[in-house]
């Protein structure tokens, strides 16, 4: 059986006294969530997150990573650093970072493969806009970013990834697909997968990402194929993210 992770991305928000009160008030309500739990905090945090959550039930990770190990690329951070500060996961093709600095599904393959490369977990991100969904385009959006990934890591390095479906048309927005509307589009990522590797397509966990909140995460994360989720707003308060974590349970 899958295990459920619920990832919190704290996006470019935090300060020391933020982080620390968040993270300390966090740590007691999930100590024994049966979901996978874990927090990516802005880079400059990392150090300070890492303190709070060793030898915790929350994980760590990062937002994003270079895809080169090490060189004169002026304000990029490897795979390797993150590792150094204690991260296992890192997001890759956030919908944010394809929409806002221009990745392409190329340039995120290969930023899976440097995470792989740096022992790291790379939660790769796929979605669609509200055009792409309104044109009928919804799967074969997806189908093509996850080929992309699949075309430059194979079987064998997907199956060392999470993945996360994430309509970009339902994050920040207030609006949330409806959990038959999630699994659809989960449920053809498996059988996308499924075509390549059948073992690894039951294996792999799918996040869903667009708006989850403790109101609505149990009915999303009954869907069968719903692993999860990758939690944007709610995740910077400790009562609401853990209310989503238990819901995952």
């Amino acid at each position: 059986m899958r295990r459920k992770l619920v990832a919190g991305n704290w996006k470019m928000h935090g300060t020391r006294a933020l982080v620390g009160g968040l993270l300390e008030e966090l740590k007691p309500m999930v100590a024994t969530a049966s979901c996978e739990v874990l927090v990516c905090p802005p880079f400059v945090f990392l150090e300070q997150a890492e303190g709070l959550v060793r030898d915790t039930a929350i994980a760590l990770g990062a937002q994003d990573l270079a895809t080169d190990v090490m060189g004169a690329y002026t304000g990029e951070v490897s795979g390797g650093m993150l590792r150094e500060f204690g991260c296992r996961y890192v997001l890759v093709g956030h919908s944010e970072r394809r929409s806002l600095y221009g990745e392409s599904d190329e340039l995120v393959a290969r930023k899976c493969l440097a995470a792989l490369n740096a022992g790291l977990t790379p939660i790769v991100c796929v979605g669609e806009t509200l055009a792409e969904r309104d044109g009928g385009e919804t799967l074969s959006v997806v189908f093509r970013q996850l080929q992309a990934v699949l075309a430059l890591v194979g079987v064998a390095g997907l199956s060392q990834a999470v993945i996360a479906y994430e309509p970009v048309w339902a994050i920040g927005t207030g609006r949330t697909a409806t959990p038959e509307q999630a699994q659809e589009v989960h449920a053809a990522l498996r059988g996308f997968i499924a075509k390549a590797d059948a073992e690894l397509a039951e294996k792999i966990r799918i996040l869903y990402g667009g708006s989850v909140k403790a109101d609505n995460a149990a009915e999303l994360f009954a869907q069968v194929d719903i692993d999860g989720g990758l939690i944007g707003g709610a995740s910077l308060s400790a009562t609401d993210f853990a209310a989503i974590c238990a819901a995952a349970g």
